[in-house]
């Protein structure tokens, strides 16, 4: 009988060591390294699979985000049963917020593994919860979804989610603040600017207002960050009023 033995390419030095560090982060032994190279790819880098198709995280991170909103909407289900559909879907919004997201990604440090044409303190914060959803649909595509639901509970609901703070919680602040507004018939305006200064790097400033009066500003590389800069500072500015109506 004529066996024919699989020949498996061995790993190049470089492999080899990402694959070891790789292993530590997972805590098991991955089997398709070319799904977490993949993980870890910027667009600026133009790569193409061999089938001619975009190689960099993109397309995983969509993946990685539907099996983070899974396996928290499994663990929110069971663990509250008595929430509602509204109740489930805020709790899970503040679980996977892109701001939770992206200190994950920077607790675990995974930008060092990052390939790109850009250099990597140029490239905004989102990269970090980005790549860290790429590396959940990685694992997912590699060895399944019990091994994704292993590594979501180990990285994200063992260490951080806490049903009762999570309540609790304000994801956002400008949203909280127009919210308040429209309850006590008040007019609210965020009115922004470009304020670059002698900075390379674009940066916006924001004026949070109610009925005419300047309740708190705000300054950050985005229009999006301003605004939620300044409506935090205005609703501390006004807490006593809105935690009491």
């Amino acid at each position: 009988m004529n066996f024919i033995r699989k020949i498996v390419k061995p790993y190049t030095k470089e492999e080899a060591a990402f694959y070891s560090e790789l292993k530590k982060l997972v805590q098991f032994s991955p089997k398709d390294l070319s799904q977490y190279k993949k993980a870890f790819t910027h667009r600026s880098l133009k790569l193409v699979d061999p089938k001619g198709l975009p190689f960099n995280y993109e397309r995983l991170e969509f993946l990685g985000d539907a099996m983070l909103d899974a396996v928290i909407g499994s663990y929110l289900y069971k663990k509250a049963p008595q929430g509602d559909e509204g109740y489930l879907t805020q709790m899970r919004s503040k679980i996977v917020s892109r701001e939770h997201l992206n200190e994950l990604g920077k607790d675990l440090n995974l930008i060092k593994y990052l390939h790109s044409n850009i250099a990597k303190k140029n490239i905004g914060d989102n990269i970090h919860g980005n790549i860290f959803e790429a590396l959940i649909g990685a694992i997912y595509l590699d060895r399944g979804y019990n091994y994704c639901k292993k590594f979501v509970y180990s990285k994200v609901i063992v260490p951080y989610v806490d049903i009762a703070k999570l309540e609790g919680k304000i994801t956002s602040y400008k949203g909280l603040l127009i919210e308040w507004c429209q309850k006590k018939k008040k007019t609210y305006a965020f009115e922004s600017y470009e304020d670059s200064g002698n900075e390379t790097v674009k940066h916006f400033s924001v004026k949070a207002s109610i009925s005419g009066k300047l309740v708190g500003k705000g300054r950050a590389t985005s229009k999006k960050k301003a605004e939620e800069q300044a409506a935090k500072r205005a609703y501390y500015a006004l807490q006593n009023h809105i935690t009491t109506s």
